[in-house]
């Protein structure tokens, strides 16, 4: 009897284990496909069932932040925007050494910070600052680490004069960051991955912001030019 039940137990896990398997590769189909919507009928079952798999949680993750450009009105979109920063943080809890986990939370705030107050902004600043580092720390050929510092430089370098005194407020002083920094950034970000138009799209965003016309038409003209790799390339 005994060896019966042990049996059937380890048929149910097996069978438990296939079952999720086949949501996940089911969402990560939609997620190429860039549906976020319909990649959470899946991932979001399968999650029940493995609540503590950060790999999961980054995806779930992924697709609430996709979806902040999408829901209206602003208080839908900031709902799913705290939902990725709070699946995010599970991940990172539970996958401390993984750069995905942080690179995840640091995409998550990134996504959140147009909806938020001034305030909320300066906080949200320094999360994708810290995770972002710890990405590139953790695996300095991300080069999505590379990009999320180049941008966290360019935002800051470039800030209103309204957020520069609430910085200055709150931290006592400005951060360092400056438009050469995001340059240096976007740099290592594209010789890591020339393919991404994304860098080329950003550097060409700074050079503009510097004044610097030729460098940067020529970055946009090439990044505009290149084939739509991601859901969000276009």
């Amino acid at each position: 009897m005994k060896t019966s039940i042990c049996l059937l137990a380890a048929f149910l896990a097996t069978s438990a284990t296939a079952d999720v398997a086949d949501l996940i590769r089911e969402g990560d189909r939609l997620d190429l496909q860039g549906k976020p919507s319909e990649a959470l009928k899946f991932y979001l079952p399968a999650e029940k069932e493995t609540p503590d798999d950060s790999t999961l949680l980054i995806k779930i993750a992924k697709q609430y932040a996709y979806l902040t450009t999408e829901l209206k009105p602003k208080a839908k979109a900031l709902e799913a925007a705290r939902t990725a920063v709070s699946y995010s943080e599970r991940a990172v809890a539970l996958a401390p050494g993984e750069r995905d986990s942080h690179l995840a939370l640091a995409v998550a705030h990134g996504k959140m910070m147009p909806l938020l107050t001034n305030k909320e902004k300066v906080a949200s600043s320094r999360v994708i600052k810290a995770s972002a580092e710890k990405a590139v720390k953790l695996n300095p050929a991300s080069d999505y680490g590379w990009h999320l510092l180049g941008r966290w430089h360019q935002g800051l370098a470039n800030v209103n004069v309204v957020l520069q005194g609430l910085i200055r407020l709150i931290y006592g002083e400005l951060p360092a960051a400056s438009n050469e920094d995001a340059l240096r950034c976007f740099r290592k970000a594209i010789a890591l991955k020339p393919d991404r138009l994304l860098h080329h799209i950003e550097i060409g965003r700074t050079y503009a912001l510097m004044g610097r016309t030729a460098e940067a038409r020529a970055s946009l003209d090439k990044g505009l030019g290149m084939p739509d790799l991601e859901w969000d390339d276009p």
